[in-house]
């Protein structure tokens, strides 16, 4: 049997370094932001490919369920990427950059949140929701990692992972999720 423990460390090793790296103020104020949307009743609506899409689908189970079951008030997250045969259509249609922004239109309100995932912060159908959200008076927000790329840019805000590491990155996005869920869970009983 062959032995992974160096690698596992330093995977590990990795990850903690990365994870005392990241602005705490930014986490901070996207979970005003995330408050601010459930105390005004604002849908906010989530988007990502790959594993960001996977993430995507797991904060609106989090917020949805976890943050929302037996409360007055309860977030409206909604998933872009969830609906396949939406996304499938868009892409065969018109094209794969147009499958997160076409159905923002169905249901986009005014002040709305629009949260984008993309480790790269370069894939073209997140950045053309963000653009069209920054256009249409929504309210922004862009999850990175590496440089963050354009999506770090044009995003009102956002967290960076500073990291050249897609598994650590979307790690930390995932982490993200969990760390807000559990301290809202606690501030909002």
């Amino acid at each position: 049997m062959k032995n992974f423990s160096d690698e596992i460390v330093a995977y590990f090793d990795k990850l903690k370094k990365v994870i005392d790296s990241i602005a705490v103020d930014e986490v901070n104020h996207l979970m005003n932001l995330l408050v601010d949307a459930l105390q005004e009743e604002r849908q906010i609506f989530i988007m990502g490919n790959g594993g960001s899409a996977a993430t995507a689908s797991h904060f609106v189970c989090d917020f949805n369920k976890g943050l929302s079951w037996n409360k007055q008030k309860r977030f409206k997250l909604i998933c872009l990427n969830d609906n396949v045969p939406t996304m499938m259509a868009y892409a065969n249609d018109t094209s794969y950059e147009d499958i997160f922004v076409e159905p923002l239109k169905n249901y986009f309100r005014e002040g709305d949140l629009i949260i984008g995932i993309s480790g790269s912060g370069n894939s073209k159908n997140v950045l053309n929701a963000i653009t069209w959200g920054n256009a249409n008076r929504g309210i922004t927000v862009g999850l990175t990692g590496y440089n963050g790329g354009k999506l770090k840019e044009i995003a009102m805000y956002g967290v960076h992972i500073k990291v050249d590491d897609m598994q650590i990155t979307e790690d930390l996005h995932m982490v993200l999720d969990h760390c807000m869920m559990k301290i809202l869970y606690n501030h909002l009983r």
